[in-house]
Parts: C-alpha cells; sequence; structure tokens
C-alpha cells in the first residue's frame, strides 16, 4: 500500500506530452491513487468517460452496485428539474371559511403546505400580515396547520433512530418552517450559554420556543473545565434535552434539532405573527386538512417560493436532505396526484428513464441516499451526467454543483474546502457523498478550452476515514489532463466548516 504523504503531489505521469500516451498514463496514475491504503478493504466504483466522444478513459468496477450516499441527489435533482421544471414554485395558502355576515372574524384558519422547502419566519410573518389586511380581527375557532399535500410518512422505513434528533435526518412535511440561508427544514436552533459556576446553563430553543418543552439537565463548569454538553430530542416528542457541562467562562453553544411534526410549528410560529398584527386566535394550534371544497371558504393570504433553479443552489451546494425528500414527494404529487414517497421514487425513475438513462442497475429508496437500500452503479452516474447536459435545464443543474475550492459557501458549498490551490480548483464541479464506510464524489472537469470530462467515484468498505484525498488526487489528475497547470497539490481538507464543524451534515459520519 502507498503511504497517505504522496497523495499531495502530482502523479508520475501528469506531465507526459504524448497525445497517444496520455489516455493509458492517466489510467495508471488512477489505478496507482487506487491502492492508497485508505481503501484498504473498500470496493470502489470509478469511471472516466468523455461525453463528447463517448470514450471512457477509465473503468474500475463502473457495474459495481454500490450505496452512493449523497451521491442520489444528483438522480433526485436532475428529475425535478425533468418533472416540474426550472421554473417551478411551491404555494402556502391561508383558507378560511366562508361565514354568513361576519367579515371582520372567522371560524378557523388553515395554514395550507405546499411543499415549500424555503418557507421562513419572515414568510409567515408576510402571510399573517396579509390576513389581519384582508379585515380579519378575530379567529374564533383555531389555526389548523395542513401537510395533507404529501402523505403522513414522516421518515423514510430504514433511516437510523439515532439520527433523528439531527438536522441531517428532519422529518418530511408539506408544511415545515426553513432556518437559515441554507433553509434546513424541519428544525430549530438551540443555544446555550454558561451561566454562574455550579449552576444550570441559559438555553434558548429558538424558534420552537413554545413549541417544545425543555428538559435542563445541565451544569456550568468551572473556569477553564471541559465542555460535555450534549443537545438531544426524545424520540417521539417535543422535549429536547440538554445535558453534560459547559465551561463558565466557555462561548455560547448553538446547535440545529429537529422537531415532532414540523407543521405543528409552522403553525405555532403563523398563530404568533397573527396575534402581532392584531389578529386574536380564540383557540389553539391543531392539525387538520382545509375544506376540499373550496366554493365555501376564501383565500386570504398566498405566498410562493422561489422557482426551483433557484432553490436548487442551497439543496445541490448543502446537501439538504429535506429539500430531497420534499422534492420526491413533490414529483409524486405532479405525476400521480400523490405526495407519497412510492409514488414520487416512481416518478423519479420515469423520469430518468425518459432521460435516456439506463436505470436497470438502480434501486432507489429515497431522494437524499440517507436511505441503505439506495444502490446505484458508477457506470449510471456517468450515464446521468452525460445525458443531462443535453436537457434544457443543463446549465441549471451544473450551477448547483459544489466547485472546488471555492471559498464562497454558495459556490464551494460541501467542496469549499477542498482542492484549493490545486489544477482542480474552480475546475471540478461535482456532488459529493459521505455515510460511515461510503464516500463518493461525482460531477464534471472542464478543461481551459472546451474540453471537458465527467467523472463518478464511489467507495464502499472503507474502514477508517472517508477516503477525500484519494478522491481529491483523481479529480486534481483529471483537471491537469484537460490542460490545467499542475500546482502545489492536493490542500488538504479543513477540520472545520462552515459554522464551526459540519460539512454535507450534523455529523460527517452520515448523508
Amino acid at each position: 500500500m502507498l503511504p497517505v504523504a504522496p497523495l499531495g503531489a502530482s502523479p508520475a505521469h501528469a506531465d507526459t506530452d504524448a497525445a497517444g500516451e496520455r489516455p493509458a498514463d492517466l489510467r495508471e496514475d488512477i489505478d496507482t491513487l487506487l491502492r492508497h491504503s485508505s481503501l484498504e478493504g473498500a470496493v470502489s466504483g470509478v469511471v472516466v468517460s468523455d461525453p463528447d466522444t463517448g470514450e471512457v478513459l477509465y473503468s474500475r468496477d463502473g457495474g459495481e452496485r454500490l450505496l452512493p450516499a449523497s451521491n442520489m441527489k444528483l438522480f433526485t435533482a436532475a428529475a425535478a428539474l425533468e418533472v416540474l421544471g426550472t421554473d417551478h414554485t411551491f404555494s402556502t395558502e391561508v383558507v378560511a371559511e366562508r361565514g354568513p355576515g361576519h367579515r371582520r372574524s372567522v371560524e378557523d384558519l388553515y395554514l395550507v403546505g405546499g411543499g415549500d422547502p424555503t418557507l421562513s419566519e419572515g414568510d409567515l410573518d408576510e402571510l399573517a400580515a396579509e390576513v389581519a389586511g384582508s379585515g380579519v380581527r378575530v379567529v374564533r375557532g383555531d389555526v389548523h396547520a395542513d401537510d395533507t399535500w404529501f402523505d403522513s410518512e414522516r421518515l423514510v422505513d430504514d433511516w437510523w433512530p439515532e439520527d433523528e434528533p439531527y438536522a441531517y435526518s428532519a422529518q418530511i412535511s408539506a408544511l415545515t418552517v426553513a432556518h437559515g440561508e441554507r433553509h434546513d427544514t424541519g428544525v430549530t436552533e438551540v443555544s446555550v450559554s454558561p451561566g454562574s459556576a455550579g449552576e444550570p446553563p441559559e438555553v434558548d430553543l429558538g424558534a420552537a420556543e413554545g413549541y417544545a418543552e425543555l428538559d435542563n439537565q445541565a451544569r456550568t463548569g468551572a473556569p477553564g473545565s471541559g465542555n460535555t454538553l450534549v443537545v438531544d430530542r426524545v424520540l417521539g416528542t417535543n422535549t429536547i434535552t440538554v445535558s453534560g457541562a459547559i465551561p463558565a467562562d466557555g462561548a455560547p453553544v448553538a446547535v440545529l434539532r429537529t422537531v415532532h411534526e414540523p407543521a405543528g410549528l409552522a403553525g405555532h410560529l403563523f398563530e404568533q405573527a397573527l396575534e402581532r398584527h392584531g389578529v386574536e386566535v380564540v383557540g389553539g394550534v391543531e392539525f387538520g386538512g382545509a375544506p376540499s371544497d373550496r366554493s365555501g371558504a376564501r383565500v386570504l393570504a398566498d405566498h410562493e417560493s422561489p422557482g426551483l433553479g433557484e432553490i436548487l443552489v442551497p439543496f445541490m451546494k448543502f446537501s439538504n436532505n429535506g429539500h430531497a425528500e420534499m422534492l420526491v414527494k413533490s414529483i409524486g404529487r405532479e405525476t400521480a396526484d400523490e405526495g407519497s414517497w412510492d409514488a414520487g421514487l416512481a416518478g423519479v425513475e420515469k423520469a430518468l428513464t425518459g432521460l435516456g438513462v439506463d436505470t436497470s442497475d438502480l434501486v432507489l429508496n429515497d431522494g437524499s441516499g440517507l436511505s441503505r437500500g439506495n444502490l446505484v452503479t458508477a457506470d449510471t452516474v456517468v450515464d446521468l451526467l452525460t445525458r443531462s447536459r443535453d436537457a434544457s435545464w443543463y446549465g441549471t443543474w451544473r450551477e448547483s454543483l459544489p466547485v472546488a475550492g471555492k471559498d464562497d459557501p454558495f459556490v464551494g458549498g460541501t467542496l469549499r474546502y477542498r482542492m484549493g490551490g490545486t489544477a482542480a480548483e474552480g475546475a471540478v464541479s461535482a456532488k459529493t457523498g459521505t455515510m460511515t464506510g461510503v464516500s463518493a464524489l461525482s460531477g464534471y472537469v472542464s478543461g481551459p478550452g472546451e474540453d471537458e470530462l465527467v467523472f463518478s467515484i464511489v467507495n464502499n468498505g472503507h474502514s477508517g476515514p472517508a477516503p477525500r484525498g484519494v478522491q481529491d488526487a483523481i479529480a486534481v489528475r483529471l483537471a491537469e489532463y484537460v490542460g490545467h497547470a499542475s500546482l502545489a497539490g492536493v490542500r488538504p481538507q479543513s477540520a472545520r466548516a462552515e459554522g464551526g464543524g459540519e460539512l454535507e451534515c450534523s455529523w460527517e459520519l452520515t448523508c
């Protein structure tokens, strides 16, 4: 096995000039990189192709079915663009049943979700302002959170229950609130600040304050002591538990944690917004669908999301699992009038087949890649990447992919800290994927001129850390192959990431 150090240097044949020798040299260099010790015991599907000529420049186990992790999002995004279109928007409405002679009051209000993965607290506030602007001052009954646009299945059957409190495994609902610029759905930001030594720390439940309950078992430790805080959520409940210790002189800690039944949180925030805008809610927040017969109802307010093309950027750049699953169910709604995983995944496969992708080796169990029931081959990924180049939405798709070494998180995404200062910087646009024992990198390598390569690297079964160094070294070699200058080598991946630690999801172990 090769030692780790050589990954920072260009392979032996990187600068070969003879055109006839270049493909053979490339294959030899990739073979050498794949013998690295980090891949001991692993199976690696690796395919590199010239999409203009169809020539396969490299193939190893390209037909082996492997777990894709978040490379599954390539298929979901392509299908969503094909089925829904780049300009597709997602609607959220506020509906009231008409009542005789009561213009300033209504019996019940329905907040009706339409699968918007970007609906924010600010959007809910604007909806509440519209309701107040319509003249309504009293809701005599309840605010109903209506998420019936999708089915009631919140999680995929084989997602690990122990992952449920973390943002990458949020429950899927047609009515959910997105947090921050990255639009993490179904979560709240829990902030913990030290108190006096020996006393409980201060805990802020963020958007879920008043919706979730707090079980604060933590203590403030002596100045200079260790931070052992654990923020969790009791499964099946909205009880956030905080345990361990935070030093008295420590900085506040902020983490995202999921909520149980995200539609309820949306309804809670909407009720608060109504009260702020002078609309009294006599009852409370309930779950329930709006009347199917709209003839006896009126729409008091509505909100449209950005177009799918714009949504695709945070979805793909930051590998947002919630977005992937909401898009799958939206595809099901569009193709079969059923917002379910079964209908949506059938719609995904049909869309891929329509693009000309050979799906015979593809097994779909979710849209994000969090499921270990998904299977792909590197051949199929390359087929998708190649055929997408002829689609009308290709430019949007390509722009949504993370770009190697670019500091702007909305450009570099999950590749922000990878391959900077190498020939691959700015030349490699690719989707990452990471779970325990699974790692993948697939996408495009653009040359200084018209040359371009498509590639897929899917590693399964490695026992140590994800072999990102090998993936990066291969990508750098491909960038050199298409004409980019060989630079200093692969910059080591930073141990931190935007926000202090997450690269693709809350834990590097899964996503």
